[in-house]
């Protein structure tokens, strides 16, 4: 007969709780650090609305404001149509800047990625200081870069388009340098064993992989920068967030309600335009992959 040291498998529960005390623990202390971490984050959660002011009754009270300024929108009005174009124009304006500051960062940043990939490049000093660059131009939001930009070449469209610009460049170049080393060895491989050089490998080898997601990317930001020009034109960059901002220091909420409107619209058609771009672009790729 074979001799076999019990297992807490083999004992009734109480009697293996008593033996292998280690293998239950118990209730209170398996549960207690999670009560702890959400303890601790309900005191942070409350000192911060304490900070910033939060109170049910002022929210409630501005609900109410909320709804009045809702009537008072009502209905949309540009009041005569030479206010409707100039609407128009600077509307056609903040998407200009929308679309020239993304390409500029886009043209940017490619270089710099290719610094930041690892696979690119094996230097891990220049890698460094590129990923470090990147961090820091995108850790300043594009309100902070317009303010930067207009004391620098003053108001107007110019500054909007270098601040929709320097912000992304750090926001592509950290996306772009991910899809570069996301991308797979073969290729490369392939075209350096055919006797190509570096730069061959890259052209021949990378970008055909990469080219497609950096396309997707760039045109889903420029849906965005569409939105943020709007934001960086009411502190003097240009576009249609000037008049936005001048109609509510007027009280003009009808013309705060149409400009809104044309604003919609614009971005819809805009989110169509890129979502059938970006599905041709992966139709590509699919194609191309075949």
């Amino acid at each position: 007969m074979t001799n076999r040291s019990p297992h807490a498998g083999d004992l009734d529960p109480v009697t293996a709780r008593t033996r292998f005390p280690r293998s239950f623990p118990s209730p209170l202390r398996s549960h207690g650090a999670a009560m702890a971490i959400f303890l601790s984050l309900s005191g942070v959660l409350a000192w911060g609305y304490s900070i910033v002011g939060v109170s049910p009754m002022r929210f409630m009270e501005g609900i109410g404001k909320l709804g009045s300024i809702a009537l008072l929108m009502l209905p949309p009005d540009t009041g005569d149509w030479a206010k409707f174009l100039t609407y128009l124009y600077a509307l056609a304006e903040t998407v200009a800047i929308a679309l020239l500051g993304t390409l500029a960062a886009a043209i940017v940043a490619f270089p710099v990625a290719l610094l930041a990939s690892r696979n690119v490049l094996a230097n891990r000093v220049v890698h460094f200081a590129s990923r470090r660059i990147l961090d820091c131009v995108r850790g300043v939001d594009e309100l902070i870069w317009a303010l930067v930009w207009i004391n620098v070449v003053g108001l107007g469209p110019f500054a909007g388009v270098l601040a929709i610009a320097t912000a992304n460049a750090g926001i592509f170049g950290k996306l772009f340098s991910e899809a570069i080393e996301a991308s797979g060895r073969g290729p490369v491989e392939g075209v350096l064993s055919t006797g190509g050089n570096d730069g061959h490998a890259v052209r021949y080898g990378l970008l055909p992989q990469v080219v497609p997601v950096l396309l997707s990317q760039v045109l889903y930001y420029f849906e965005s920068n569409t939105r943020s020009a709007t934001i960086i034109g009411i502190v003097g960059a240009g576009g249609i967030g000037l008049h936005i901002s001048e109609q509510i220091r007027m009280l003009e909420y009808q013309h705060v309600s149409a400009i809104i409107l044309m604003i919609l619209v614009a971005v819809a058609l805009i989110d169509r335009l890129s979502s059938g771009l970006r599905l041709a672009i992966v139709g590509t790729r699919a194609a191309g992959r075949a």
